[in-house]
């Protein structure tokens, strides 16, 4: 699990070295899919995983708009901001987690239950699909997208870090 979650947040970090090179035009430009712009992308990615794990503790949800972070300096800062208390949970991840139950209630009042390893999952899950889009995006700009690849990035403990 904290593997996943390391990997993220450093594909993350290189997608936003990646954004330096945008105009902030060119980052808040509508497009289609995700958010409808990559910095919009962005932050959802950061809101998400916060929320998920704020919700996950017995803690309120993030209630902010998108509206009050719209320059990739904000967005990181926030990001910045959550990154404490969500490195602090998952690094703090154990086996008897796993199966702690979640209730959810739907705004239509219904409940649904799920696992704390699922949602941990479905947040991993989360930000590697966004950040499959941003991808594309970045492709359409005729532009390199970061490197997807978890191999090389130094994860394991007995890994060389080779390849980005």
């Amino acid at each position: 699990m904290q593997t996943f979650f390391r990997y993220n947040w450093m594909v993350r970090e290189d997608w936003y070295r990646w954004c330096e090179e945008l105009s902030e035009e060119e980052l808040l430009w509508n497009r289609t899919g995700g958010m409808g712009s990559i910095l919009h992308t962005l932050f959802h990615i950061v809101d998400v995983e916060w929320s998920w794990i704020r919700l996950l503790q017995g803690k309120t949800d993030f209630q902010e708009s998108f509206d009050s972070y719209k320059s990739l300096n904000k967005v990181r800062k926030l990001d910045a901001e959550f990154h404490l208390e969500v490195e602090n949970f998952v690094n703090n991840w154990d086996a008897s987690m796993e199966n702690q139950l979640f209730y959810d209630t739907l705004q239509d009042g219904r409940i649904v239950t799920d696992t704390w390893g699922e949602i941990m999952r479905h947040t991993i899950a989360h930000e590697i699909h966004h950040i499959g889009q941003l991808s594309i995006w970045a492709r359409g700009l005729g532009k390199k997208p970061v490197s997807a690849n978890l191999i090389g990035r130094g994860l394991s403990s007995h890994s060389n870090k080779y390849f980005k």
